[in-house]
């Protein structure tokens, strides 16, 4: 029963796979047919690549290399193992350097979303500079709803986004703020609010609330959407609205009102609706979302941009 236990471990032992520095061993003597010089590319010493060789010869079976006192000189086998192995090694050392460029921004395309115009006018001041510092990299500019952005990020399709904050998911990064502006109610253009000089978060108790679609995240939803005033008082929900056009287009036909940044009144001026501020809101803020695991050095570099370029004075 010893035996034949004994000769199953030696029969799986010799199945095991190469082990990454008998491979490498293996490949530079093929290359070098010389000790020394393997030792010295693989920074071993000389005794160290003959253990290796002999090990990995005693689990393949025959020698993979003739040895004199003059010269080394592949086997058939060797041969063979050598011609069979390169392209592999060759192939796994390829992508491992497409990997690391990637990680370290030397090269590639960046995806980066934005929702609205005046996103994306930020985003084109962010990717001029960015391509100032690394000529070797193209951004790409892409219009999201605010529906697309997380799942944009989380498949990829964005590498970097400009959103509202705040974001609080495991699986998203939040850059500094780049921008806070001003909190404002968008309301019917006809409604009593639209004639008035500024509105509390308390009015909101007697308005509907048009509301932020599930798919975004709770944290967004509870800034934006609050089912209460501050003082407790419940808020009245409206309408759900996937698109920030359509939402203007609910509020405009008199299905609710809706929170938005001082921008708003800029970018999207309509006849049917009015801008309110706030008088005791916070500002609305903006900065870059990433995937955590997608934080690679050119990701980081295009949201240090994008913070140079909004707070170094000009």
């Amino acid at each position: 029963m010893l035996c034949n236990d004994r000769e199953a471990w030696v029969n799986d032992e010799g199945k095991r796979m190469l082990e990454r520095h008998e491979l490498e061993a293996f490949l530079t003597l093929a290359e070098e047919l010389h000790f020394g010089r393997t030792a010295e590319r693989l920074r071993v010493s000389t005794a160290r690549v003959s253990q290796t060789i002999a090990k990995l010869e005693r689990r393949v079976g025959v020698p993979l290399f003739n040895r004199t006192s003059r010269r080394v000189r592949l086997t058939a086998v060797g041969e063979r193992l050598y011609e069979e192995t390169r392209p592999a090694w060759d192939q796994i050392g390829a992508a491992l350097l497409r990997a690391i460029d990637t990680g370290r921004g030397l090269t590639g395309t960046l995806q980066a979303a934005f929702v609205g115009a005046a996103g994306g006018q930020l985003l084109i001041g962010v990717t001029e500079l960015f391509r100032q510092r690394l000529p070797g990299c193209d951004v790409r500019l892409r219009e999201a709803q605010m529906v697309d952005l997380m799942p944009w990020l989380r498949s990829g399709e964005a590498d970097i986004a400009l959103g509202t904050f705040p974001i609080d998911e495991p699986d998203i990064v939040t850059g500094p703020v780049l921008v806070s502006e001003v909190r404002m109610l968008a309301v019917p253009a006809q409604h009593a609010f639209a004639h008035r000089p500024s509105v509390s978060l308390e009015d909101l108790a007697g308005v509907r609330l048009l509301q932020l679609p599930d798919t975004l995240p709770a944290s967004l939803r509870a800034d934006r959407t609050p089912r209460t005033t501050p003082a407790g008082r419940p808020i009245e929900p409206g309408p759900s609205a996937a698109t920030f056009t359509e939402m203007l287009t609910l509020i405009g036909a008199g299905q609710g009102v809706f929170p938005v940044g001082a921008h708003t009144r800029r970018y999207y001026a309509r006849p049917d609706v009015a801008y309110v501020p706030f008088s005791d809101a916070p500002p609305l803020q903006w900065g870059l979302l990433w995937p955590a695991e997608g934080a690679t050095a050119r990701v980081l570099a295009f949201a240090e941009a994008a913070h140079d370029l909004i707070h170094t004075p000009a």
